[in-house]
């Protein structure tokens, strides 16, 4: 992927959490219930699987592990800096925000468990991928 791929990648997802950050105020979603945000978690999901398989359907088939690896680096990464900054630095938490904050936190793994399964389902339906056999 080009430096442009990859500054506009950032660029979203930061644009992504300033979004999720205004919506989760006051507290950064913790005047809700656990279980309105395990909801709300369960939720993201769906719209966060879709956009990773849109992009990733206008990737070439060699290229789409490596994508989805880095747009799981991206979702991941640069949001938990973030939150690490707003919730650990500014509001105080320090490392124990990765616990306060847990529907935050679960976003932090998910990503890589979901970018290479979209990655890895969309290579086994069109026999383009890992498996392919010689015929």
């Amino acid at each position: 992927m080009k430096v442009h791929g990859h500054a506009k990648i950032l660029a979203v997802v930061t644009i992504a959490w300033a979004v999720f950050w205004v919506i989760g105020l006051p507290d950064y979603y913790q005047q809700y219930s656990f279980l309105f945000m395990l909801v709300f978690d369960a939720a993201v999901l769906v719209p966060l699987g879709f956009v990773v398989y849109s992009i990733l359907r206008r990737t070439p088939p060699k290229f789409r592990m490596s994508l989805s690896l880095w747009l799981a680096f991206y979702i991941t990464v640069p949001l938990s800096f973030y939150d690490y900054f707003y919730c650990g630095v500014y509001l105080g938490y320090g490392w124990a925000f990765l616990q306060e904050f847990w529907y935050l936190s679960v976003y932090y793994l998910i990503p890589w468990m979901l970018c290479p399964a979209i990655a890895y389902w969309m290579s086994i339906q069109r026999g383009t991928g890992f498996h392919r056999t010689n015929r």
